[in-house]
């Protein structure tokens, strides 16, 4: 893989539906994962096998029809979960097993009641029962985030050696700042023993609105691989939402990182995401919300219908939507009324204008927005045409 090729690993059909009341069924699973597959990411991580027959079976017949994206399963860093994955995954062209343990203080204490040995002795049979059914093996060190740095090298350091080909690095609470998460890839970068054989990946939620931040500052540091959902969806308040890394990469050029996606399938591919689950995807939504590319204030309506880069950073077409959208409010100016007016084939002169937009201004005190038909209505009550 190129030092500059961002791996995208996909968990919408995993971590997205930790989402409470968003269960999908394996039907609907393939659907996105054959749309998925046609985006372009890299990893596709399917679901838990062992966790239940339907998730098992999710998995396997994802694994039947991908052809290519690795097809990933999750797993604890316990021998039947491992033999389960391994048993689901066994029809992936490029099958990956993701395996691992918390690596926190507060994991060992409290959720393991171990000690700090005991638990890369864990990880190191898991992975290396792991790789004993697949040669790609994924370790994720849970709560990476708050493990002390130099622990986290030697757990890293012991599982490269029981043959991971991939480093999950989760910010499992979504608790770091990017200075901190990116330090954290460095720090990792420069004193862990064979990291060059293997890709360190970030995994970031959004319980302080992170994420995406942190998912970038991790790649600048060092990472090539985020994982990331459709919609930035997931447990809480969700991960590092995929349409935005693609795009932050896509319109940062100067940093000299790419991905495989195809970004024009972004915006119909969250639709589906979101119809599927039932869940309601914000308007103000980063890349996907349906104001993305709508504008309402005269001041950017005029800035845009003159040129489209004055308020845009983004070409719409580059996400799969059609046009921006002058949106007409109490808020919007001439210009924005005297081009929605030529769109429905009325051209109006300066004087006409000005007549109709008083008018204009009435009407639209009285609605949240003006639409198409209400434009005829207000023509037609301003009587510029006898």
């Amino acid at each position: 893989m190129s030092n500059t090729q961002i791996q995208i690993f996909d968990t919408t059909l995993r971590d997205g539906e930790q989402v409470p009341g968003c269960k999908l069924n394996t039907a609907q699973k393939i659907i996105i994962a054959k749309q998925l597959d046609l985006l372009g990411v890299d990893i596709i991580e399917a679901g838990f096998p062992v966790s239940s027959p339907g998730d098992f079976k999710s998995v396997e017949e994802i694994s039947k029809i991908v052809t290519n994206a690795s097809v990933c399963g999750l797993t604890r860093s316990v021998e039947n979960d491992i033999k389960v994955a391994a048993e689901a995954l066994k029809y992936a062209r490029k099958p990956r097993i993701h395996t691992g343990i918390g690596t926190s203080d507060s994991h060992i204490i409290h959720k393991f009641k171990s000690n700090k040995d005991a638990i890369i002795e864990r990880a190191v049979r898991a992975v290396s029962y792991a790789k004993s059914f697949v040669e790609d093996v994924e370790f994720y060190a849970e709560d990476a985030g708050r493990t002390d740095n130099e622990y986290l090298a030697k757990v890293c350091e012991a599982v490269i050696k029981a043959g991971a080909t991939v480093l999950n690095i989760p910010d499992t609470t979504g608790y770091c700042l990017p200075q901190e998460y990116g330090a954290k890839i460095k720090y990792l970068k420069e004193n862990v023993k064979g990291i060059d054989k293997a890709i360190i990946s970030c995994h970031c939620h959004n319980d302080l609105g992170l994420a995406t931040a942190n998912s970038i500052e991790g790649i600048v540091n060092g990472a090539r691989q985020i994982e990331c959902t459709i919609n930035g969806i997931g447990e809480r308040a969700g991960n590092t939402a995929l349409e935005e890394v693609v795009m932050i990469l896509k319109q940062h050029p100067y940093l000299n990182l790419d991905t495989n996606i195809n970004t024009t399938m972004l915006y119909g591919i969250s639709q589906l995401v979101s119809d599927s689950m039932g869940i309601y995807t914000q308007p103000n939504k980063a890349i996907v919300g349906a104001n993305a590319f709508a504008h309402s204030s005269g001041i950017h309506q005029d800035g845009v219908i003159k040129n489209r880069e004055t308020y845009e950073i983004i070409d719409p077409k580059d996400v799969g939507v059609t046009e921006s959208a002058i949106v007409l409010t109490a808020r919007s100016g001439r210009a924005a009324l005297a081009y929605r007016a030529k769109n429905i084939g009325v051209e109006l002169t300066k004087l006409e204008l000005d007549i109709v937009y008083a008018e204009f201004l009435k009407f639209a005190d009285t609605k949240k927005e003006v639409l198409d038909t209400d434009i005829h209505q207000i023509i037609e009550t301003s009587k510029i045409y006898k």
